[in-house]
């Protein structure tokens, strides 16, 4: 094996360890629930085991290096950027799958509150709404919650359970509050008035969020586009410029110059999203 393969598959093995090392419990990692983009998989819908996950990255790190080897871009940062791509990637699309699912479970809410109007006891109206729902991750907790209340559990428990074990803020208040609603043994009505409460907040919030995204969009938009416009400028300038196209070509410009500059520009774009998603927080 060549010196620069094996430095990039050294460097990648390092990427992936990084990763690993926070969630590291001796003697192994216990992928199923360790894992750092075992919740953002799942969110995205990836069916199959953790391990085929890492053998997938471990086949896009050794094309990149390939590629790059064979482009003479230096090897360690191609490797590591293809250990961390597809992170991003899962992430990103995640990020997708749970904003839908935040939508799901707000029109979730809404049929459950209709039928408690109609006189409907809860685990019925949630058990129609549920069939009602098109989207696994709006539906997931809920069924969970009757599953449990199907083997025998108290229903207020059992929501009160999902709700712990969710990770989004919006289902667990409202799983909180159909516990609520159980526990005290409301009525129907008075239960469809505390879930209309809810319902009229989660829709609230989605209108900030898409006010937001919406305000925010021009401003991403020309973010990304400096982004691209940046290295076609470098590549316009190496062309016609030989002085600089020569230092771009020396190992400072190769292991240095380069690397820092695509560094910089992803810095600026994760940057810019994460200043979005705090606003909406």
């Amino acid at each position: 094996m060549s010196l620069p393969l094996a430095g990039a598959l050294a460097c990648w093995l390092s990427v992936s360890a990084m990763l690993l090392a926070p969630q590291l419990r001796l003697p192994r990692v216990r992928l199923g629930r360790d894992h750092p983009d075992a919740a953002a998989l799942h969110d995205a819908g990836w069916a199959r085991p953790l391990w085929q996950w890492e053998a997938a990255r471990g086949v896009i790190a050794l094309v990149s290096i390939a590629i790059a080897l064979a482009a003479g871009i230096p090897a360690a940062p191609a490797a590591a950027a293809a250990a961390t791509a597809p992170s991003i990637a899962v992430r990103v699309r995640a990020a997708a799958a749970q904003r839908r699912s935040r939508i799901a479970t707000t029109r979730l809410l809404r049929v459950t509150e209709a039928t408690l109007r109609a006189s409907g006891g809860i685990a019925e109206a949630l058990r129609r709404a549920v069939a009602a729902c098109d989207d696994p991750l709006a539906r997931a907790p809920f069924e969970e919650s009757l599953r449990a209340f199907d083997l025998g559990a108290a229903l207020d428990e059992a929501l009160g359970a999902a709700a712990v074990s969710s990770r989004d803020p919006r289902v667990r208040l409202s799983l909180e509050t159909l516990a609520i609603g159980v526990s005290a043994r409301v009525s129907g009505d008075r239960a469809a008035v505390l879930l209309g409460a809810v319902a009229d907040r989660l829709a609230f919030e989605e209108r900030v969020d898409e006010e937001v995204r919406a305000r925010t969009s021009g401003l991403r938009a020309q973010v990304i586009l400096l982004a691209a416009v940046v290295p076609g400028i470098a590549v316009y300038l190496a062309l016609t410029v030989p002085s600089l196209g020569a230092t771009l070509t020396t190992p400072l410009g190769r292991n240095v110059l380069i690397p820092a500059a695509a560094a910089l520009e992803i810095i600026g774009i994760v940057a810019s999203r994460r200043a979005v998603d705090g606003a909406l927080r």
